[in-house]
């Protein structure tokens, strides 16, 4: 078997027709769906103040059902072939440089989503500060600021308490019961929301949401195409489909447990986005966590607002792992290619997992906003992922086995892919350029 076959992943045994598989469906689908909602369904709603509730949902629609067609074809083309990873299918395709463009754009992605996470939960726990103004945390709020509540302590003792046992577990199904809850605390999450807006609707504190966009000097037709970036970025978990997918008996069962991922997280996005559009208005802020950052008039709103912060920094601790996983795995089969599988090189793989920890840990400290990370990455290496390298494969074809229907939507995939995100990275470029002149 190639280098690029699986041979560094972890997660993957080395003899799949002999070993049994104790992965389920569902312990599947709660791994993608996590895999799925992590921090961009902080900037959904942001997204619809842009497009409108209509153009928005059917973005959120079409980018799931694009999904579900990219990762069949990863799925059909990986079983035809001898790879048990997204690089070795790519290897297969396209040679060494294919593989090696897949880790490149896995590490770029999950190393970015990873420092953002942790970037998070410090503002959620510790505050910040954004031009000149300050924004506790949860904790300085309940007992004033010290030094143990401060951001580098506070993300220090999550790091080694919380994420460190998780990203320790070998096997991804290990993590299915984090998942399960990270999922839970998501509903919970949209939940308060809608209850804090249903509110807002009955006192008469809310304002019609805009179902289509309004465009006038400030805002042009290509600044829609920015939103699209940030819910490319929310739709791709292609990164975690063989590592999931393997643990699995059947190929089939993969693409329903994905399936079934995908219309939840699409209904949870749009609910979000919704209720978070309802309840805040024109004067929603990119991250929504910024807009419960503020005083509440009553106690049991106070209450809430920090209940809403505290369950999506906890989900998100319960997301880290799982990106980790594949990042860690990336990372080993580029640097190491010809190593035997990582899960059974303990020294191996407790060094790079400290290493990878420690790294994300002191940019997270030394990077207090990267917000424009979720618009370029999803104009770049997040819809590589996600779309254009599933396309190639296909046009491809090197296993002959693309269809009529592949050849058609495999280009039309591309095209959209390229041709959004273009237009999207040259607005968000001319909008940074405009604002700092």
């Amino acid at each position: 078997m190639s280098p690029a076959s699986g041979l560094n992943i972890p997660l993957l045994p080395e003899h799949r027709a002999k070993e049994k598989h104790q992965a389920s469906v569902s312990g599947a689908v709660f791994n993608v769906s996590t895999s799925i909602i992590g921090a961009g369904i902080m900037s959904i709603p942001a997204t619809l103040k842009v497009l409108g509730v209509i153009p928005a949902f059917v973005l959120i629609v079409v980018i799931a059902w694009l999904a579900d067609i990219s990762v069949e074809f990863l799925m059909r083309y990986t079983h035809s072939g001898e790879s048990t990873t997204y690089a070795g299918v790519m290897r297969e395709a396209f040679g060494p440089l294919g593989s090696a463009a897949v880790q490149i754009c896995v590490m770029i992605t999950n190393l970015g989503c990873l420092i953002i996470y942790l970037i998070i939960i410090g503002d959620v726990l510790s505050g910040n500060e954004q031009e000149g103004s300050v924004h506790l945390g949860v904790l300085q709020e309940w007992f004033g600021i010290h030094w143990w509540n401060s951001r580098a302590f506070a993300l220090f003792f999550i790091v080694v308490f919380v994420m460190l046992p998780l990203v320790l577990y070998r096997r991804v199904e290990s993590l299915r019961f984090s998942s399960a809850m990270a999922v839970i605390l998501a509903v919970v999450f949209v939940g308060i929301c809608s209850v804090m807006a249903i509110s807002a609707i009955i006192e008469g504190k809310t304002k019609s949401p805009r179902l289509l966009p309004h465009l006038d000097n400030q805002v042009s037709f290509f600044d829609l195409f920015t939103a699209v970036p940030v819910i490319v970025t929310a739709f791709t978990f292609h990164f975690n489909v063989h590592p999931i997918g393997f643990e699995l008996g059947k190929p089939s069962d993969m693409i329903s447990a994905v399936r079934i991922s995908l219309v939840i997280c699409a209904a949870i996005y749009f609910a979000i986005g919704i209720f978070g559009y309802l309840l805040f208005g024109e004067s929603i802020m990119t991250d929504i966590l910024v807009n419960f950052d503020r005083s509440s008039d009553t106690a049991a709103g106070a209450l809430l607002n920090d209940i809403v912060r505290l369950s999506y920094a906890l989900h998100l601790m319960l997301v880290f792992p799982l990106l980790n996983f594949s990042l860690r795995a990336n990372i080993d089969e580029f640097l190491f290619p010809n190593k035997p599988l990582l899960s059974k090189d303990t020294t191996r793989f407790v060094f790079l997992t400290l290493i990878l920890l420690t790294l994300i840990y002191l940019m997270a400290i030394a990077i207090p906003n990267i917000w424009y990370f979720f618009q370029f990455v999803g104009s770049t290496t997040a819809v590589c992922l996600a779309f254009i390298f599933p396309g190639a494969i296909v046009l491809r074809d090197v296993h002959r086995i693309s269809t009529t229907k592949d050849r058609i939507v495999a280009p039309i995939m591309i095209v959209l892919a390229v041709v959004t995100s273009s237009i999207a990275l040259s607005s968000n470029i001319y909008s940074m350029t405009r604002n700092k002149s």
